[in-house]
């Protein structure tokens, strides 16, 4: 192979290579934020669980606290916190303003935050933090549940920011929960669920959050998506090189 040749592939190759990694770096970096899932839950869903996933963001300090604020204006009901290994949970309850009416009575208190500390989150490392609830309010459209991620250098994360109708996701996005029309199918559930984990739960049967004390999303199908255009960019630049090589090939007469 001649030496222009084989510059061309190789720049080709370059290329090809950086635009596919440049593309599977963002499809990281958009998953990084604390996420709940399902991402979307039938309205008065009962007997379901939430899993909160925190990644650890951060190359030189671990996660070692993580506080989930729960709506109280729209609060859960029936919270109960599954054990994690290695973390301790603190569950906050507050008296709500509008008492919730329920057939065993008025709920006049529910969860409103949840504080896991004792664990660590080390560098390319998440947790999954499990919270079963009794039921979800069906008078809201979608519930967001504010985040403090602190790390061992004193670093907190606020993901406490909410999307406004139409609007990007903002930088540090709150988990968001989308409840859907009553009995349709919605994530993983269909107002009903899977039952939580059959293990013995920490907290009290309400919930929801001080959402001034913190500072949802498609981000999982964002990152497989920009996963699936790194694999492009790499093909593409794969059949430039294969091209470049065939306009650089020296012409050879074919024999009479």
């Amino acid at each position: 192979m001649s030496t222009t040749r084989t510059t061309t592939l190789r720049r080709a190759g370059v290329v090809a290579a950086l635009a596919a990694a440049g593309v599977l770096t963002a499809a990281g970096a958009a998953s990084a934020h604390v996420t709940v899932h399902p991402e979307s839950y039938a309205k008065g869903a009962t007997d379901g669980l939430l899993t909160f996933r925190v990644p650890n963001e951060e190359d030189t300090a671990s996660t070692t606290k993580v506080q989930i604020f729960l709506p109280t204006d729209h609060p859960l009901l029936g919270v109960l916190v599954s054990p994690r290994d290695g973390w301790t949970a603190k569950v906050t309850n507050t008296r709500l303003k509008t008492p919730v009416k329920t057939d065993d009575g008025t709920i006049t208190e529910a969860v409103s935050e949840i504080t896991w500390t004792g664990g660590r989150i080390t560098a390319g490392q998440y947790e999954d933090f499990d919270v079963a609830f009794g039921q979800l309010p069906d008078d809201t459209d979608q519930l967001a549940f504010k985040a403090l991620q602190t790390y061992s250098d004193g670093k907190v994360t606020r993901w406490i920011e909410e999307a406004a109708s139409g609007d990007d996701e903002p930088e540090n996005p709150a988990p968001v929960v989308t409840l859907t029309a009553k009995g349709a199918q919605a994530g993983d559930a269909d107002g009903a669920t899977a039952p939580a984990d059959e293990k013995s739960g920490t907290g009290t049967g309400t919930g929801t959050a001080s959402a001034d004390s913190g500072s949802g999303s498609d981000s999982d199908s964002t990152a497989r998506g920009l996963a699936a255009a790194g694999l492009a960019a790499g093909v593409l630049g794969l059949a430039a090189a294969a091209f470049a090589v065939v306009r650089t090939r020296p012409n050879r007469s074919r024999p009479e």
